[in-house]
Order: structure tokens, then sequence, then C-alpha cells
């Protein structure tokens, strides 16, 4: 096979061709590099170092006529610049960061690798995964000579979502077979919808945040984005397992082979569908989308179900007090003292404290630090922070009612299709209102992905939204998969 074909080729596929040696992985490591250089333009990647990813390619090539080859030999990927990888900088999207290089791969990153692939690069991201536009980044992409946001494939006027916007357009656009990302309150299934892609977030603890640069501990989570839900579990296999001696939130449960009941029936499948997700301000276009692909699953067997999650709407003022307050105890290491940014004018150690993280925060950062110290402060811990930790254990137990009444959970990612760049200005909250719909799920620490569902206005990808109960990553792929041989949304490319 040609070389130029093999950008239209999925995670599975391409590991097949690989393996048996149909094509080298050098070459496939070169024709995704060189299509990262021809589409700078969208601002996806922030570095690359050839001679790392070729020298992997070779070392799996080797391993290829050896015999001795993981399951993704060879699969060229790119992390989220949220994950810390030998050989590139890693910054967080942060001018805090900027220049930083890791002694040590994140166990997500060597999990991957261990399986085979091989690293293309680092992509961009909101600063410090704080966003959901990817227009938050203070980091220069390739080709660029200032931070500048990343462009949706589908329409360059528009964003990508976030904070894994680097993340979907790079998969959108072919620039990369597979990728990881990171989901907080939403910030993989988001990008994924507005990208045409597909993306999960497992159950929290599944994949190790060891080498993840924090934001929110109870809630950041590595998942992978890819074309196909078939890609995504094999991704997902990779990635998960426990890792208790570095990362105290790992989950003591074994790694799983998520490709195993892909093609299973699902006839009977019961799928909730909550009312409080079809309300007011959900877009016609998208509720279109949504309604059609739910339709598709009736027709192959399953069954829609009622129900309803009642504290929906409370998910987004519990998130946005919850999520801050992490943040400001997390980013409290960034200081200017042992690494990182530090100011090069102060007259003492506080000013240089000040003058460090008033120069190195963007200021979506900041805003979120400065509410986060706010409601853990005396007088207002009780007032917000611990009530928004109960109301989160009540959102958590609407999702085990639902489950009493269904297998899986179905609706939409987000309120509307991807909006134009700078379209809400300096409204912050018309940013955090669009999570609406996947913050509940991430509260709760539920497995979740985003399956492309069709187009919206403006011929924009729609996602659907899928969640299931803990540990039930097997029985969304699942459902995903079938959809995906019934449809082909997820096999359109912008480019």
């Amino acid at each position: 096979m040609t070389s130029t074909a093999l950008h239209d080729l999925g995670v599975t596929q391409l590991a097949t061709e690989l393996r048996e040696r149909r094509v080298s992985a050098v070459e496939a490591a070169q024709h995704f590099l060189d299509r990262a250089q021809a589409h700078q333009n969208l601002g996806a990647y922030v570095a690359v170092n050839p001679d790392i990813t070729l020298a992997q390619a070779r070392a799996q090539d080797a391993a290829i006529a050896a015999g001795t080859a993981g399951p993704l030999a060879g699969v060229p990927i790119a992390h989220k610049d949220i994950f810390v990888t030998r050989g590139f900088p890693s910054t967080a999207g942060s001018k805090m960061l900027a220049g930083y290089q890791s002694p040590f791969d994140a166990t997500v990153v060597s999990k991957l690798a261990d399986a085979g692939a091989v690293t293309l690069g680092k992509l961009n991201c909101d600063e410090f995964a704080m966003g959901s536009s990817n227009e938050n980044s203070a980091v220069a992409p390739l080709g660029f000579d200032a931070p500048a946001p990343v462009r949706n494939p589908w329409d360059t006027s528009r964003i990508p979502g976030g904070s894994s916007g680097g993340s979907a357009v790079a998969v959108a656009a072919r620039l990369a077979p597979a990728v990881t990302g990171t989901d907080t309150g939403g910030s993989i299934r988001q990008p994924a919808s507005f990208c045409g892609i597909t993306g999960i977030k497992p159950t929290y603890g599944r994949a190790s945040r060891y080498g993840m640069i924090a934001f929110a501990s109870s809630l950041d989570q590595a998942g992978p984005m890819a074309r196909s839900a078939e890609d995504c579990a094999l991704l997902l296999s990779a990635m998960c397992g426990p890792d208790p001696d570095r990362d105290s939130t790992s989950l003591d449960v074994p790694a799983e082979n998520f490709s195993a009941k892909l093609n299973d029936s699902i006839d009977g499948l019961r799928i909730g569908i909550p009312a409080e997700f079809f309300g007011e301000g959900l877009s016609l276009d998208v509720r279109a989308a949504v309604d059609a692909a739910l339709k598709e699953y009736e027709k192959l067997g399953a069954k829609l179900v009622p129900i309803s999650l009642p504290r929906t709407e409370l998910s987004i003022p519990v998130y946005y007090i919850i999520a801050p307050a992490e943040a400001s105890s997390n980013l409290s290491r960034f200081d200017g003292v042992k690494f990182g940014h530090r100011a090069k004018d102060y007259t003492d150690l506080v000013d240089m404290y000040k003058k460090t993280r008033a120069e190195g925060f963007g200021d979506e950062v900041k805003r979120r630090i400065m509410i986060g110290a706010y409601v853990l402060s005396h007088g207002y811990y009780d007032a917000y922070y611990l009530q928004a930790q109960k109301i989160r254990r009540m959102i958590a137990d609407d999702f085990q009612n639902a489950f009493k009444d269904c297998d899986v959970i179905a609706g939409p990612v987000a309120p509307t299709v991807a909006w134009k760049l700078g379209e809400h200005g300096n409204d912050p909250l018309a940013d955090y209102l669009a999570d609406i719909f996947t913050l509940p799920g991430s509260l709760a620490g539920l497995p979740g992905m985003s399956v492309p569902a069709g187009f919206g206005e403006g011929g924009m990808p729609v996602g659907l939204q899928l969640i299931g109960n803990y540990f039930e990553e097997a029985r969304l792929l699942n459902a995903a998969h079938r959809l995906q041989q019934a449809t082909d949304f997820h096999l359109r490319s912008p480019l």
C-alpha cells in the first residue's frame, strides 16, 4: 500500500498493516509528521521531535520483525500537553511551565509505549486543562510566533472544544490516528463531539493520573480519542490498570480487554433518556441528530426508557466550586521557587511569589484559583465547599437510582454545536453553561463517551453522549460500536 492512504486508516486497521509488514512504522510516523507540518494552520501541535519519533518507530519495526511486538506496535499517537513526556516539552498550555522538560513519562504515556505506540508529539490544550473552547492556551502552536487558539477543521472560524481541543483536531484532521486526552468536566467528550470523533472517559481511577499535570485531583481522568469505538477500545485496554505505587487514586482493578465484547448484540439494551437533558436550552439541530441516533438504537433492538436526573442543573455550581478549590491547592506549587517561570524583578520572597504567579498564569487560571481560595477560606468552607460535596454525593445517587431502570444513559454531549471563535468573548459563564450535560457524570466518577451522531447548524458535527455505571466501559464501547456499524458519521473527514 502507499503512504498517501495511511491517514485514512483507523488504529485497528493501521495496527494490522504494520503487524503484517505491509507498511513500516517509520513510514507511518513520517507520514503523520508530514501531515502535522502541512496543517499547522489548525494549531493542534505545540511540539514535535522527529528524531525521537523516528527512533521509536525504528525500534517498533525491529520488534515486529522479531515477533515481539505489542498490540499497538508502530501506531503513531500524540499526547495532550498535560501528560509529562520525556524528550518533549510538557507545559500544560501555560507560560508557567514554558520550556519544562520532564525526566520521566506519565504512566499513561509509558503504558501506550509498552504496547508499541510511537509518540508523534504534544498537542495544544487550554491552560492547565481549564476551558471549554481551547482559546485559553498560552503556548504558541507549531508554525506560530505567539499563542493562538486551536481551530476546528470542519470550520476554521469555530472553536474545537476544550480543554482537549488539540487532541480532537489532530484526530479529526487526520494528523494522528489516535491521541490522549483528559476529562475533568467533559474535556474529552465535548471536543470529541464538536470535531466529529469518538472519545471515552473511563471510570475515575481506571487510568493512572501519575504524570498528568493536575487540575482537579478528584475529577481528572485520562482517556483515548480516536475515530471509532473499536479504536478507543484497543487504546483503552493499553491505558488502564492499577498504579498503586505512584497514584493513590488508582483503582485496584486489573486491565481489561475492552475489544472482546464489541460485537455483542444490544438487543434488549435499556437506554435511559434523562428528561433533564432534553429541555430548554438544547438547540433543535443537536436534538434532531441525537433523536436520529436513538432511533437507530431502537432499530438495533434497544429499548428507550425515560429516567430522571433531577440535580442536573446543580452540577454547574457544584463543579465550579469543587474544581476551582482543588485547582487552587494543586497550582500552589507553581511559585517560582523550584521549577517553572520565575519573575525577573522582585524585592523579596513574597514579591517574587506574587509577580511570578501574576506573569505565569492566564486569566482563566487566575479566576479559578481565586474562586477556589475563596470557597476554601475560613467562614466560607462550610457554606460553599462542604455543601457542594454533599450535593455531589446526591448527584452520584441520582445516577444509581437511574441505573436500576436502565443499562446505559444517552443524551446530547453539549447543548449546541461548536461556536465561533471569540463568540463568548469575556463571558466565562457562557463556556461553563456549555458543560451542563457532561458535568454530572464527571462529578459521579462514571465512564462516559461521545459518539459521532450526525451534523447540525453550519454542517458542524454533533456527538451522542453515552454514560455507563462504574466499570461498564465495555458495555459503552459495545453500544457505540454497534451504532457505528449502522452509521458512517465517524468515517467522515473535514480534510
